[in-house]
């Protein structure tokens, strides 16, 4: 299925081992920079942003900070799947390391909260792109028996920023301003563009091009309606919340039904199943890991710079689940290492419910937060390999940008609706109540998707 890069048009196939070919080599360099950057951004942000909201108030804006990249990603990934699929991922990729670096600028020099958010928006755009074009150059650029250790080398590439961003990022804010954090990763958005351009650019569009429906205006619809699904969740008057979330909800089905497989929103057994159970996943992950900063740093009051440190643990956890994965593909079925990483995920999500209670160590948090990672390692490429392995010849990119895009709505979701439950917490007058509220509720998501890794797409260990 797989069609991988080539010297020139109609050259022999290259080795499948990667970095067999200076083409290769080029691809495999560029896709481990475009994922460093993406670690960078999303680590260090999430560590500061708890800084951010001291400075800039407005703690009702705190999840849209997560919510509006996350929404706006929609779009960039539904984009670049198209442009990938008709001219190659050369042309996606630079539009996105431009809206990426605009985003940094607006955030970094953000004045007010909607500022910041609204810089997230663009910046979500152009990361967006980066991941849509990652996917289809490991669906063109390496067969199936290459993927998996791609994969781990992708994870990998967490670890430095995994260890180095979180403590790096509060150092910074707290010795010099949280803007840098945002205007710091300008450098290394200039460093990928002169070194990932060359090797996507040999990808070029695929051999069989495959003509579909445009999928944006489905897109933008889906955005709207996601927008204000979460934009009624964050009012306090239930005579207007209710009917913007219903209204939302509305619109945003019929071209979520459109941007899918057939199948999927009532997760049927194969393909649809492991397309609802990824979203579910990151739903479950990523709404409870944009607050684990805001619940030890403002919940409980840790410093920042040991919330930093404790945050960059992960990655090497994250990294030694993907590892397993690629060591075991061939031996065990996939839909092991997803039920297995989901429970890991349902406990971390309840030991930090439990970590609100000031009674209860740190060192609970850590421990969980590395078990979580591990899950996630284990769970994230096996639904990603069976959906990308399930893309025909051509079809790729829409494949890519129908994972990717229920990957950001299901984080966006998470994200938001845990940012309502916490957001609430003043009214109810505790902090620590909502808080636990929101993390028990991700644990009991993660729990309930292990039923859906039941009914993915079957990979036997033989590999036939």
């Amino acid at each position: 299925m797989a069609l991988r890069v080539e010297d020139e048009p109609g050259a022999a196939p290259e080795s499948p081992t990667p970095g067999a070919s200076a083409a290769q080599r080029a691809l495999t360099v560029g896709l481990l920079l475009i994922i460093t950057l993406v670690a960078f951004e999303a680590l260090a942000v999430a560590t500061v942003l708890p800084i951010v909201e001291d400075d800039l108030g407005e703690l009702r804006l705190y999840g849209w900070a997560f919510s509006g990249f996350l929404l706006a990603s929609l779009l960039g990934i539904t984009w670049a799947g198209e442009q990938s699929d008709r001219h190659g991922p050369a042309r996606p990729f630079l539009a996105g390391l431009v809206l990426f670096a605009a985003g940094l600028v607006i955030g970094g020099t953000a004045p007010y909260m909607w500022v910041l958010v609204l810089g997230r928006v663009v910046q979500g755009v152009g990361a967006g792109m980066l991941p849509a074009v990652a996917w289809v150059a490991i669906g063109r650029g390496y067969d199936e028996r290459t993927r998996p250790r791609i994969l781990a080398y992708m994870s990998t590439a967490w670890v430095v920023p995994g260890l180095a961003g979180p403590g790096l990022a509060a150092l910074v804010a707290h010795a010099l301003t949280w803007r840098l954090v945002f205007l710091g990763l300008l450098p290394l958005v200039a460093v990928a563009a002169w070194l990932a351009g060359p090797g996507l650019r040999r990808l070029g569009p695929p051999a069989q091009r495959v003509e579909g429906a445009r999928r944006m205006p489905h897109a933008f619809q889906l955005v709207l309606g996601a927008g204000l699904f979460l934009g009624g969740l964050t009012l306090s008057e239930w005579l207007f919340s209710v009917p913007l979330c219903i209204a939302g909800l509305l619109i945003a089905v019929f071209p979520l039904r459109r941007l899918l497989p057939d199948g999927a929103l009532r997760a049927a057994r194969g393909l649809p199943a492991a397309i609802g159970g990824h979203g579910l996943l990151n739903a479950a992950f990523f709404g409870g890991d944009a607050f684990v900063p805001f619940l030890l740093m403002t919940v409980r009051g840790e410093p920042t710079i040991l919330v930093g440190i404790l945050l960059s643990v992960p990655a090497i956890t994250w990294t030694g689940g993907t590892w397993i994965v690629d060591r075991f593909t061939t031996r065990i079925d996939r839909r092991v290492f997803m039920a297995a990483g989901l429970l890991c995920v349902t406990g971390e999500m309840a030991a930090m419910a439990l970590t609100a209670i000031p009674a209860v160590p740190l060192f609970v948090a850590a421990i969980a937060w590395a078990l979580g990672a591990l899950g996630m390692g284990m769970a994230y490429p096996s639904f990603s390999l069976t959906i990308i392995e399930a893309a025909a010849e051509g079809e790729e990119g829409a494949v890519s940008a129908s994972m990717k895009l229920i990957e950001s709505l299901g984080s966006a979701l998470g994200a938001g609706i845990c940012g309502a439950i916490i957001a609430a917490g003043p009214a109810i007058h505790s902090q620590r109540l909502a808080a636990g509220l929101a993390f028990c509720l991700v644990a009991a998501l993660a729990f309930a998707t292990i039923a859906l890794a039941a009914r993915a797409v079957h990979h036997s260990p033989a590999g036939t």
